[in-house]
């Protein structure tokens, strides 16, 4: 199956084309750049319109009609940052043998301290979303020598990456045992030693040091703990960047939990959801890499449709709308090793969204959607 998409604006992950024709063959981007004036099977007006490639959520928690979703909203994959050992596999296979869902990548099983964050939420959760699974009974790690074997176990799970959590409740009103830096730095070595990617859940700057003691990958969020323009917020940016450590923003879910006041979950302070726009601001002015991720879970944001909000915060917290764009698609797949999607190129998986409008101007474009491609089958609307 040939398609054709005529004299469409191309957003490619990173510049904009003005005016372009894109030919898809199959499930791979076969051509970008003027109408090839061949044959196509299907021909789409893009007129007035802008093509994408397909969104990537950098930080969701994938459940039962998660990834679905997900795709309605032009989320073509997921990167999970935890998903209980009962649930991955079939979600796993959904994804591998659908393609009217999001694709999928997971860390598995989270490193945890025993009784550590997020164990205190899925103790809450008990009976709801979990349908029966004894979600406290997951694997954790209190010492240092545990890590090597805690590291094999999410390579036989499956793993593409490993998520340690170093949070002590403080910011959410409670306290809970930690990760020691030792713990956290073994898990670490021990990651990379595998060859896996290592990305911190910290929410203080704080905690966010002793993650980059460890010498971790990415940040799952930004800190909320310290007010906009904070010294020592300039300051942890600064060795963010000299460290070459990406960020994963999660604005649509700070602000979804301050509204809530959730006092049982991340963050959910007076004035959290506004320190951690304060953080995006201070990481952007140093250069730091930003992805986009909302921390989807079956409440809120809500899958796919949290991206939306998260793309308009970031522009609100000062990055322009093709920088937002970016930190949706190319650089969650370059930072990630998705080397097959995240951009529109020749070659590479036909991912994409067309939309009205143009959201490298206006960042709501995002969310009129027209068509949605996901290994190049179009989706029914």
């Amino acid at each position: 199956m040939r398609t054709l998409i005529r004299d469409v604006r191309v957003f490619d992950g990173e510049r904009t084309i003005a005016r372009a024709g894109v030919v898809l063959e199959g499930d791979r981007i076969a051509s970008v750049g003027a109408d090839a004036g061949r044959r196509a099977d299907i021909e789409i007006d893009g007129a007035g319109r802008t093509l994408l490639p397909g969104l990537i959520d950098a930080h969701t928690h994938v459940f039962d009609g998660s990834l679905a979703e997900a795709l309605r909203y032009a989320v073509t994959t997921e990167l999970d940052m935890f998903c209980l050992p009962q649930t991955l596999p079939r979600q796993r296979r959904l994804a591998a043998e659908n393609d009217d869902v999001a694709d999928l990548r997971s860390a598995g099983t989270l490193a945890t301290a025993p009784g550590g964050h997020p164990t205190q939420l899925l103790a809450a959760l008990s009976g709801t979303v979990l349908d029966g699974i004894d979600a406290t009974a997951i694997d954790v790690v209190s010492d240092p020598a545990h890590a090597p074997a805690f590291v094999a176990a999410r390579l036989a799970e499956g793993a593409d990456y490993l998520k340690i959590v170093i949070d002590d409740g403080a910011v959410h009103g409670a306290d809970l045992p930690v990760m020691t830096p030792e713990i956290a730095a073994a898990l670490a070595a021990a990651g990379h030693e595998a060859g896996l990617r290592v990305i911190a859940h910290a929410i203080t700057a704080a905690e966010a040091t002793i993650a980059l003691d460890a010498g971790v990958d990415g940040l799952a969020h930004v800190w909320t703990d310290r007010a906009p323009g904070d010294p020592v917020s300039q300051r942890l940016a600064g060795r963010i960047r000299a460290q070459g450590v990406f960020v994963v923003t999660t604005l649509a879910y700070f602000e979804a939990i301050s509204a809530q006041g959730v006092e049982t979950a991340d963050c959910a302070r007076p004035g959290s959801s506004a320190n951690a726009v304060g953080a995006v601001r201070a990481l952007r002015r140093a250069g730091v890499p930003l992805l986009a991720g909302t921390d989807a879970t079956p409440f809120a944001p809500a899958h796919g449709a949290g991206m939306h909000r998260e793309l308009r915060l970031l522009t609100e917290a000062g990055l322009s709308p093709q920088e937002a764009l970016a930190a949706a698609t190319s650089l969650p797949a370059h930072h990630f090793g998705l080397s097959d999607r995240g951009r529109i190129a020749p070659g590479l998986r036909a991912d994409l969204v067309l939309v009205d409008g143009d959201p490298t101007r206006d960042i709501t474009a995002t969310a009129a959607i027209v068509d949605v491609w996901r290994r190049g089958v179009r989706q029914s609307r």
